[in-house]
């Protein structure tokens, strides 16, 4: 069938609208009507599957992304398999979710830093209370050499070479403080993680 022959009548007689081809002549559904036969046929198994990977907290959410993934794809009104579709868009979100939450990065202020901390959650704000402790304590323990060398370049932003200049040490002397007071530090968060 060639364009020509679709915009022609359909009767000579008859020169008031076009013929349509055989694909369009049912109206296609809805997306609307289609999210909606989704959630509901598939809504439960759905859960369940979510159930068995997430935290019972977070299943509403998730179900909710992955309504919302299903409605943005444009395989929503070609579905062969309406349920594993759905599994796979929340295999996606729930592989989504693990990338964000590792890549998440903590900071905790040092002591001595004025700048105020931003209102994280209580759970949060207790876990960064009880590293922040840690943190202090393990800066306590360092020699008084070390903890002075470690402050002037975390504290004070100082490069190792204004640190060797102000205390007439060697660049190296200042570099193997600062290994040891990391170490030192990174094992004491460590210990209260």
């Amino acid at each position: 069938m060639s364009l020509s022959t679709l915009d022609a009548p359909q009767d000579a007689s008859d020169n008031r609208t076009p013929s349509r081809p055989t694909c369009f002549s049912e109206k296609p559904p809805d997306a609307r009507q289609i999210l909606d036969t989704l959630y509901r046929t598939e809504c439960d198994a759905l859960r369940a599957f979510l159930s068995r990977r997430a935290k019972p907290e977070d299943i509403d959410d998730l179900i909710h992304e992955v309504f919302i993934r299903a409605a943005k794809s444009a395989q929503l009104p070609h579905l062969f398999n309406p349920g594993g579709f759905l599994c796979r868009i929340a295999q996606t979100v729930l592989i989504d979710r693990a990338r964000r939450k590792r890549a998440r990065i903590r900071t905790v202020p040092l002591p001595g830093c004025d700048e105020p901390a931003c209102a994280p959650e209580q759970t949060t704000h207790i876990e960064l209370q009880e590293l922040l402790t840690a943190i202090e304590n393990a800066l306590a323990a360092l020699p008084d050499k070390t903890k002075r060398i470690f402050m002037m370049s975390r504290s004070e932003q100082r490069s190792y070479r204004e640190i060797h200049q102000e205390l007439r040490i060697s660049q190296a002397t200042v570099e193997y403080h600062m290994m040891k007071a990391l170490a030192h530090l990174r094992a004491a968060v460590e210990l209260a993680r």
